[in-house]
C-alpha cells in the first residue's frame, strides 16, 4: 500500500506541475532589439511614486466638506496634470504589480514559487533602460529590479524587514523614511561634486516605494483613521519633494512626475483576488510632456462615482508611457500601449512613440513565432500602429498557447489513467475476482511502441523535458491498468449478479454529489445545502428499518443543521466582533487590545501561542491508543491552536464539526449492525495500535463508495466551511496575529493552512472522488475572461489538485497521530491501558 501512495503522489504532483507548463508559462522571449523614439524627450528625468496598497476611491474621493485629504494632488488634478485610474490585475500583489509597472508585463504566477522575491526569468525594465535609478523603499521590491539590471547603474536603498510590523505604532513612518532619504539624497549633492554630476544627466529616474498605506490597511482596515491619515502624509511627502527636486534642477521644466498604487484593497484589509477595490488605482501625471488637466464628457465604461472624468489605463500601459516620457527604450518584453491623451507634444513625436511602441511589440511577436521575418509595411499613422500592436500581441498569444491542447489531452489520459489503476487496485484488494496479471507479453509491447512513438515527435518539436513527463506518464500508468485485464473481465463476467439498478443509483448519487462541490467552489452556500441532504440520511437510506430514531440519528440530523449554518455566515469578521471560547480568550483578546493601542504583539502572548502550536503535535501522543481516547486528545490538543487563529465565530467550528464526526463513527456503527455484518467489534474498545486487515473481515460494499464521498465532503467543508472558496488568494494578516506581526508569507500562509480540521477515511475511494474533480477543474482552468476569473480558476484547480496530494500525506500522519504513543513514565496508569 506504502508503494501505492507514493506511485500516486508522484503522478499528482507531476500533473499540479503541468498546469503551469500548460496555462501558465512565462510569456517572456529574448534577443529583441530595444526601440526608442528617435526624436528628443520632452524630460530628462522621472520621478515614480507608488502608494503601496491604495484605492483610487481612498485618494479620489472627496470629504463631505467638498475638501480632499490629499489636497497637494488634487491641485495638481484640477491645474496642471492629467489624472485617471490604472486597472491591475490577479494575482493583485505588490510584486505583480511592480513588475507590470515598470517592466510592463505580466508575471506568470510560477514567480510565487519563489515568493515573488526573486526572478524566475530575467527581465528588461524602464530602470534597466535608465542612465541612473535610485530606488528608496521595502527590501521585498527593490532588490529584484537591481538584479535583474545590466550593469550597476541602479542604486537601492531600504530599510529592514523587520520594520514591516503589523503591530508597530505606526507605519506610516516607513514613508516619512522614504521622504527624509531622498531629500538627504539632494542635499548631499551639494557637497558631492560627483554625485550631483550624475544626478543632473538625463534619462535619470528616481522611485519611492511608500509601503506605509498596505501596512496600515492591513492592520487597521483601509477605512480606518490610521490608513486615512497616511494618505495624508504621503500627500503632504510629495508636496515637499516635488519642492526640492525642482529647487536642485532650478525649475528647468524638464522633470516628469508619476504617482500610482500597484494593487488596491478590500474592506477587510486583503488583496489578491480580483474585487474592483483590489484592481483599480490611481494614476496622476504631471510635469515635463504631460497634458493639462481637460475635462472628459463622454461616458466613461464604469458606474463609480470616482471614475467620472478619468482616464482608464492597464497598469501596464504606465511603463512605455514612463520611457517616452525621458526618452528610453521601451522594456523589450513590454505588452503595454502608450496612452497618448497622457503626452503634450507634437502630433509627430505621437506618432513616433506610437511607432516604436508597435515594433516593440512586433519584435517580440516574430521571436516567438520562430520563423521568416515578416515583410510589412508601416505607416506613422497611429491608427495603424494600434492595429498592429493588436494583432501582433493576439500572434503572441497564439504562439504562447500553441502547445496546450496537446499537453491537455496528456494530461487528461494521465488522470482517466490513474482514476481506472486506482478502481483496479479496489477490486484487486477488497472484491473476490481474478489477481493474477495476464497479457503481460502484449500490453508491454504495445507501450514500448506508444514510448518509442511520443519520443521521437518530441524530438522533432525540440521539446523541453517537462513535455517528456508529461506525455511519457500515461504510459506506465495505462500500462498497470492494461496489465489486470482479467480482473476487468472477471468483473464484466460478474456483473449480471449484480444488483445493477442499485449500482447506478449509487454511481448517480456520487456523480451529483461531486457536481454539488463542484458548484460549492463557486457558491459556498451549496455546502449548506449538502449539509441539510446529508442530514436526512439515516431516515431515507432504509438502514434502520422501520425501528425508532435513535440518539445517534438526532445528533447526526443535528450536527449536519448546526455545521449547515457556518457557510451562511461572512467570509471575514471585523475584530470588533472577535468571538473565542473561555478557554482561549485570554491571549487572542490581550494580543487584540495591545495592537488597538499600538503597542505591538506581547512577547508572553506569542510564546504562549508558540508554545501551544508546538505542543499540540505531541500532546496526543501521550493519551491512550483506545479510539476516544486519542481522537479525543487530538481534538483538544488542535482545537487550542485553532482558537489562537480565529478572528470570529469560525472560533465554534472545530467542536461542532467534531461533534459530527464523533456522531458519524457511532452511527456508521449502527448501520454495520442493522445489516448484520459480523465481527464488529465495540467502539470503546478499538485500539488504534492494533494492527487490523480490513479484507479478512469483510469485503467491499457499495457503501463504502457512499462512506467516501461523505468523508471528501466533510474534507471541503472543514476547509471551507468558515472562508471564501473563490478568494483563497486573499489574505487577511489578522488570523495570525496571536503568533506573528511582522509579513512573512510563507510563515503566515503555513499557519493559516494549520486551521484546517484533520479527518481520515477510505483513501482509495477518496483518491478516486477527488481525481474526478480534479479533471473537472483542469477544463475551467483559463487565462482570459476577467481578471478575478484568471484567479478564481487557478485557485480552484490548486485547492482540487493539492487536496489529493494533500490526503495521500495526511494518510501517513494520521497513522502515526492515532497508532503511536509516547510513554514518559515507566509506569502505566490502569485505567490508561
Amino acid at each position: 500500500m506504502i508503494t501505492f501512495f507514493l506511485i500516486g503522489l508522484t503522478v499528482h504532483v507531476v500533473f499540479f506541475v503541468s498546469i503551469f507548463d500548460i496555462y501558465f508559462t512565462s510569456p517572456l522571449v529574448h534577443g529583441m532589439t530595444p526601440q526608442v523614439t528617435p526624436l528628443g524627450p520632452p524630460a530628462s528625468r522621472l520621478v515614480l511614486v507608488v502608494g503601496d496598497g491604495l484605492r483610487a476611491d481612498s485618494l479620489f474621493t472627496l470629504l463631505p466638506n467638498g475638501s480632499s485629504r490629499a489636497p497637494y494632488l488634487r491641485s495638481v488634478i484640477e491645474q496642471r496634470g492629467t489624472w485617471g485610474v490604472s486597472h491591475t490585475r490577479v494575482p493583485t500583489e505588490s510584486r505583480p504589480g511592480h513588475v507590470a509597472l515598470i517592466a510592463g508585463f505580466y508575471e506568470d504566477v510560477s514567480a510565487v514559487a519563489k515568493g515573488w522575491k526573486e526572478n524566475p526569468v530575467e527581465f528588461d525594465s524602464v530602470f534597466n533602460e535608465s542612465r541612473h535609478t535610485w530606488c528608496w523603499g521595502s527590501p521585498d521590491i527593490l532588490p529584484m529590479f537591481a538584479k535583474g539590471a545590466s550593469g550597476d547603474h541602479v542604486y537601492t536603498h531600504t530599510y529592514p524587514a523587520q520594520e514591516e510590523d503589523f503591530a508597530s505604532t505606526d507605519a506610516s513612518r516607513l514613508d516619512s523614511w522614504v521622504f527624509n532619504q531622498v531629500k538627504s539624497l539632494f542635499q548631499s549633492a551639494k557637497f558631492n561634486s560627483s554625485l550631483k554630476e550624475s544626478l543632473l544627466e538625463d534619462k535619470n529616474v528616481f522611485f519611492l516605494h511608500l509601503l506605509g498605506i498596505d501596512t496600515n490597511g492591513h492592520a487597521h482596515r483601509p477605512m480606518s483613521q490610521e490608513y486615512l491619515e497616511n494618505i495624508a502624509l504621503v500627500d503632504t511627502g510629495v508636496a515637499e519633494l516635488v519642492s526640492v527636486v525642482e529647487e536642485f534642477f532650478g525649475y528647468d521644466g524638464r522633470t516628469a512626475y508619476v504617482f500610482t498604487s500597484d494593487h488596491g484593497m478590500t474592506n477587510w484589509g486583503s488583496h489578491g483576488a480580483g474585487h474592483p477595490s483590489e484592481t483599480l488605482t490611481p494614476l496622476v501625471v504631471w510635469g515635463a510632456g504631460v497634458q493639462s488637466a481637460h475635462r472628459v464628457t463622454e461616458a466613461q465604461p464604469y458606474n463609480d462615482v470616482y471614475l467620472q472624468g478619468a482616464e482608464l489605463v492597464l497598469l501596464a500601459d504606465i511603463a512605455p508611457l514612463m520611457a517616452s516620457l525621458i526618452g528610453v527604450p521601451i522594456p523589450v518584453n513590454s505588452v503595454g500601449v502608450l496612452p497618448l491623451l497622457y503626452l503634450n507634444n507634437s502630433e509627430q513625436f505621437k506618432a513616433e512613440s506610437m511607432y516604436a511602441n508597435a515594433i516593440q511589440v512586433l519584435e517580440q511577436f516574430k521571436v516567438q513565432r520562430h520563423s521568416a521575418l515578416l515583410l510589412l509595411i508601416i505607416t506613422l499613422i497611429i491608427s495603424l500602429c494600434r492595429s498592429l500592436i493588436s494583432h501582433a500581441l493576439e500572434g503572441l498569444v497564439y504562439y504562447h498557447t500553441y502547445d496546450r491542447f496537446f499537453l491537455g489531452c496528456s494530461v487528461v489520459l494521465g488522470f482517466v489513467g490513474w482514476t481506472s489503476y486506482v478502481v483496479v487496485v479496489i477490486l484487486k484488494t477488497h472484491a473476490s475476482l481474478n489477481r493474477h496479471p495476464s497479457l503481460l507479453k502484449q500490453v508491454r509491447v504495445l507501450c514500448m511502441c506508444v514510448t518509442a512513438a511520443i519520443t521521437v515527435f518530441l524530438l522533432i518539436q525540440r521539446s523541453p523535458v517537462t513535455y517528456y513527463i508529461y506525455c511519457l506518464l500515461p504510459v506506465p500508468v495505462w500500462y498497470s491498468v492494461l496489465k489486470e485485464s482479467a480482473t476487468l473481465t472477471d468483473l464484466i463476467r460478474s456483473a449480471p449478479s449484480l444488483p445493477l439498478w442499485k449500482c447506478f443509483g449509487y454511481f448517480l448519487l456520487v456523480a451529483l454529489g461531486i457536481e454539488l462541490l463542484v458548484v460549492s467552489f463557486f457558491h459556498r452556500a451549496m455546502l449548506t445545502v449538502g449539509l441539510a441532504v446529508l442530514s436526512l440520511w439515516p431516515f431515507l437510506s432504509g438502514l434502520y428499518g422501520k425501528s425508532k430514531v435513535t440518539p445517534s440519528q438526532m445528533s447526526w440530523f443535528l450536527g449536519c443543521l448546526c455545521l449547515a449554518a457556518f457557510p451562511l455566515m461572512p467570509v471575514v469578521v471585523l475584530p470588533l466582533f472577535m468571538l473565542h471560547v473561555a478557554v482561549c480568550a485570554y491571549v487572542p483578546s490581550l494580543t487584540h487590545s495591545s495592537l488597538q493601542q499600538k503597542q505591538g504583539l506581547p512577547l508572553l502572548n506569542q510564546i504562549i501561542s508558540w508554545t501551544t502550536l508546538a505542543s499540540s503535535m505531541l500532546v496526543p501522543l501521550l493519551s491512550s491508543t483506545r479510539l476516544f481516547h486519542r481522537l479525543l486528545s487530538i481534538f483538544l490538543s488542535l482545537t487550542a491552536t485553532y482558537l489562537l487563529l480565529s478572528t470570529g465565530s469560525e472560533a465554534l467550528f472545530p467542536p461542532v464539526l467534531s461533534w459530527l464526526m464523533f456522531v458519524w463513527i457511532n452511527i456508521e456503527q449502527e448501520a454495520m449492525l442493522a445489516q448484520g455484518v459480523s465481527g464488529r467489534q465495540e467502539l470503546s474498545t478499538i485500539d488504534f495500535s492494533a494492527n487490523i486487515d480490513i479484507t479478512k473481515i469483510r469485503q467491499l460494499k457499495l457503501d463504502d463508495i457512499r462512506r467516501s464521498y461523505f468523508f471528501v465532503f466533510f474534507i471541503i467543508t472543514a476547509f471551507f466551511g468558515t472562508g471564501n472558496i473563490a478568494s483563497i488568494n486573499s489574505f487577511d494578516p489578522a488570523s495570525v496575529y496571536c503568533f506573528l506581526t511582522v509579513f512573512n508569507p510563507f510563515i503566515m500562509g503555513g499557519l493559516m493552512m494549520w486551521k484546517v480540521p484533520y479527518l481520515n477515511s477510505y483513501e482509495s475511494w477518496i483518491c478516486t472522488e477527488c481525481s474526478f474533480s480534479t479533471c473537472h477543474f483542469f477544463f475551467l482552468v483559463q487565462d482570459y475572461g476577467s481578471w478575478l476569473d484568471i484567479g478564481t480558476s487557478i485557485s480552484h484547480y490548486v485547492i482540487v489538485m493539492s487536496m489529493t496530494i494533500f490526503l495521500m500525506l495526511l494518510s501517513v500522519v494520521t497513522h502515526i497521530f492515532t497508532s503511536q504513543r509516547l510513554v514518559l513514565w515507566r509506569r502505566t496508569k490502569m485505567h490508561f491501558p
